[in-house]
């Protein structure tokens, strides 16, 4: 018999122990929802549980309430791995474009965009840059690192803005399309949260006042929430705001890292040695391309230091593994002893 209070449902924002989801439709509504004890049980990692921008199937409750009973198939997924601690964190689902901002301050930083990029390719997602702020400099300072950013990532869509006097806010309203869903990604106080008020028409987001003096604004958005927009040129777009993040570790990106220096990847299938390591082998093609000029030196220095991140959490998460099967060997060895003792409390 067919449930009637079963709804499909999206993620909108999550918080400990419990989901906000929102149903698209005519009655649509808001609901607190959580997941079963059977759900959590047979998870096996971060991964299987819900996250902000997955589809769901809902059980309405009364009050407002409702359980989750399964994760629709996402499209797209972004995740990081935590700096200081050693597991996956899912930044959102189903996204369409990941924003890397930056501002053109302290917080501008060719490296960074390059691993925010490796991160949304991983997962299928388009990247796109926000350059924001840019009333803080001159013309010829703005003209400099819009010229950096062509130089270092020439496919990258860029939009430069300013919420002060409004430069670019036009031009991000045209780029967001209806029916798609953005991401805003980047350190504390570039602005992510106030752009989005813009788009929304009204602060709905808590925002505090940028220090002048050190060009940095507080931590305000403590948790990943999920924004409908409603105005003419973005009806039906869907923005995610992000708390921000200055360290964004390397989860699983080793495609993510090759799409994005695909020029290095390309000269490395040339080089003499399947194993190069592209740092002194004679015969490496990728150092060839550095020394000739052909891959810019900053960009060879990092993609070296996101493979080299890749790898250290590749390897500590097989090494985590090995010693849990070898604990796991020790304490059925301890049991065994206690057992051939006759110690019967054990």
């Amino acid at each position: 018999m067919e449930n009637n209070n079963k709804k499909i449902a999206r993620v909108v924002c999550e918080y400990k122990g419990a989901y906000k989801v929102k149903v698209d439709s005519l009655e649509g509504g808001e609901f607190l929802a959580r997941i079963t004890g059977k759900q959590m049980f047979e998870a096996l990692s971060r991964e299987d549980y819900p996250a902000v921008g997955d589809w769901v199937v809902i059980e309405e409750l009364p009050q407002h309430q409702a359980v989750i009973k399964e994760i629709l198939h996402r499209k797209t997924i972004m995740k990081r791995k935590s700096i200081r601690e050693n597991d996956v964190q899912i930044i959102a689902t189903n996204i369409d474009v990941a924003f890397a901002v930056e501002s053109v301050g302290r917080d501008f930083n060719l490296n960074r965009f390059e691993r925010y990029f490796s991160i949304a390719r991983e997962g299928k997602i388009k990247p796109a840059i926000i350059l924001n702020k840019i009333d803080l400099v001159s013309e010829e300072e703005l003209k400099d690192k819009l010229q950096q950013i062509k130089n270092r990532f020439p496919d990258i869509d860029v939009i430069a803005t300013s919420i002060l006097n409004g430069s670019g806010l036009d031009e991000l309203k045209r780029y967001i399309e209806q029916g798609k869903t953005y991401c805003f990604l980047g350190s504390s106080g570039v602005g992510k949260s106030s752009l989005i008020n813009k788009l929304l028409g009204k602060d709905i987001i808590k925002t505090e006042d940028i220090s002048i003096y050190s060009e940095r604004g507080k931590h305000v958005t403590t948790a990943r929430q999920m924004y409908f927009l409603d105005g003419p040129q973005t009806n039906g777009a869907v923005v995610i705001d992000n708390p921000g993040m200055r360290e964004v570790g390397m989860a699983d990106v080793g495609k993510g890292i090759d799409e994005m220096f695909e020029e290095i990847s390309a000269l490395s299938m040339q080089c003499k040695y399947k194993d190069c390591t592209h740092t002194h082998e004679s015969g490496c093609k990728v150092l060839a391309g550095v020394k000739s000029g052909e891959i810019d030196k900053g960009k060879y220095q990092n993609y070296l230091n996101l493979k080299k991140e890749a790898k250290y959490y590749e390897m500590s998460d097989f090494e985590r593994r090995e010693k849990n099967r070898k604990f796991g060997k020790f304490l059925n060895k301890a049991k065994k002893s206690f057992k051939k003792s006759n110690y019967k409390d054990f």
